[in-house]
């Protein structure tokens, strides 16, 4: 196994889309409990998948922390 297949068999986040992981995490949680763990407009005003994917993919940092807690997520 070479080391890029090594590094991908450990992370949780392989092959999951941005929209996959939003979409998890909006049924688990709702929009209301979204926008407290993580304080955005796309979770407080715009609630939508669409608003939400645009705003994650144009900002590093939040998608960061969106990722974050989606493996927060899975792993319990």
């Amino acid at each position: 196994m070479d080391q890029e297949a090594q590094k991908n068999k450990n992370n949780p986040l392989h092959g999951i889309k941005l929209e996959e992981i939003i979409t998890t995490l909006q049924k688990a949680y709702g929009w209301e409990k979204l926008a407290e763990k993580l304080n955005v407009n796309c979770f407080k005003k715009d609630q939508s998948i669409k608003s939400s994917l645009t705003f994650f993919r144009k900002t590093p940092w939040a998608r960061t922390k969106l990722e974050n807690i989606y493996i927060r997520h899975i792993q319990k």
